[in-house]
């Protein structure tokens, strides 16, 4: 009997039991074998937990703590934003779709008027409730054209002649009105105008002589003003939409700023000389020494109206003056070369960079650049806002044979999301709608 029990118990011993007996049966070890091997994994890791804990900690909040990661986790849309974009050397219109899979070209399309010229589309502006847009052809025989479309099926059913190189447009509030900056890219250095389209009809109401090569059509929020910069006379023109004349000025020359009424005039160029601008390029030649021009070319005004403001391309500023008091309430640092502006609701300005290569945000209340972020590819063109605010579109436009490009800017974590290639030369581009994912 005491060998059976030594032999018993050296067994239990070999099978973890946790005490002694002087006398078990094999079954009853077996269990008591087992229970203890639970007890000892239930410690062994409760003590592993313990320990493990804090380190899970310091890894769970590290990974909070990773720049970008908590933003690019809110960064996926669940909805698609759909932008139209024009593509100058390409004649073509590009329909950029971008949602939870990403950025891509939706479709594209051409346009123009003469099956073997380059039509050159430079400018788009959709109607307010979106059931039209409308293209600006900038080369012609020798006059451009605005064309009309229909937004449901992107079929033409409107046009009319405009004067040499319409360029930038927009539409009044109200969708009556498209008014048309006449570039004059190509011409002699003289005044140009801005056009005035009634809408429905596609005619053109008035020509208004305003500077030379006026750029950057936008209207206030209120429909009551239209603004343009002309960049060869360094002024900002202010258009009253209800008489359809030119009813102020503003000088943007550094040191010679001054705020007048009426049309510009001769004297208005602050002694600035027209060979002394870049007229080839368009904005992508830096300033000479000691040339203190602004050579203006885009105008937006803020959301409420109040401010105006100003991209300065040649002194890489964006000027701000003030509506109501026609001023300049303060002259803000831009990027190389500063070409076309876009504002949020929430208080931040966009700008593109065209000799940067890049995109830069501004905190509209304290004048600071939050981000400058590099495109992918140079001549930084346009930019558009979504509705929503969360979203900036961003056209370039490539050099030579390269493709033109959108970019995406999340605007909450103030960097690039998305990309995508599209015809040469993306110039132009305008916000379609939101709606849900395809």
């Amino acid at each position: 009997m005491d060998e059976r029990i030594n032999e018993e118990n050296d067994r239990s011993r070999r099978r973890g039991s946790w005490r002694l007996r002087s006398w078990r049966s094999t079954e009853e070890i077996d269990r008591e074998a087992a229970n203890y091997m639970r007890n000892f994994r239930s410690v062994h890791w409760f003590r592993i937990a313990r320990l493990r804990r804090p380190a899970l900690a310091l890894v769970a909040i590290g990974f909070n703590l990773i720049p970008g990661i908590a933003a690019r986790a809110q960064q996926a849309p669940d909805k698609d934003y759909l932008v139209y974009v024009v593509c100058e050397s390409a004649d073509k219109i590009a329909v950029v779709r971008f949602g939870p899979k990403g950025a891509r070209l939706d479709r594209d399309f051409t346009t123009g008027l003469h099956p073997v010229d380059i039509d050159g589309p430079h400018g788009i502006a959709f109607s307010p409730d979106r059931q039209f847009y409308y293209v600006s052809l900038g080369h012609g025989r020798p006059f451009g054209t605005l064309l009309k479309y229909s937004a449901k099926d992107d079929r033409v059913i409107g046009q009319v002649t405009l004067g040499l190189f319409p360029a930038t447009l927009d539409v009044t509030p109200d969708g009556s009105f498209v008014y048309v900056v006449n570039f004059n890219l190509h011409g002699d250095m003289v005044p140009s105008s801005v056009s005035v389209v009634a809408a429905e009809d596609m005619i053109e109401v008035a020509r208004i002589p305003t500077g030379t090569m006026p750029h950057g059509s936008r209207i206030n929020p209120a429909g009551t003003k239209q603004y343009s910069a002309c960049m060869m006379d360094d002024t900002l023109v202010e258009i009253d939409t209800q008489t359809f004349k030119v009813s102020r000025h503003f000088l943007l020359t550094k040191g010679k700023e001054m705020g007048m009424s009426g049309p510009p005039n001769a004297h208005s160029s602050g002694g600035m000389e027209h060979a002394a601008h870049d007229t080839g390029g368009h904005g992508q030649e830096p300033p000479k020494p000691g040339d203190i021009g602004c050579s203006p070319t885009w105008a937006q005004p803020s959301p409420d109206g109040s401010k105006v403001y100003v991209a300065c391309n040649k002194s890489s500023e964006i000027v701000e003056v003030d509506a109501k008091r026609w001023q300049v309430s303060r002259r803000i640092p831009a990027g190389p070369g500063v070409y076309n502006l876009a504002v949020t609701r929430d208080g931040k300005l966009i700008g593109t960079n065209k000799r940067g290569p890049s995109v830069s945000i501004f905190d509209l209340k304290t004048g600071s650049e939050l981000a400058r972020l590099p495109t992918k590819r140079k001549v930084v063109h346009g930019v558009v806002v979504s509705p929503d605010g969360r979203y900036a579109f961003v056209s370039v436009e490539g050099i030579g044979s390269e493709p033109g490009t959108v970019e995406v800017i999340d605007l909450k974590a103030l960097k690039t999301v998305a990309a995508v290639d599209l015809p040469e030369q993306a110039a132009g581009i305008d916000f379609f709608k939101i709606e849900d994912p395809k």
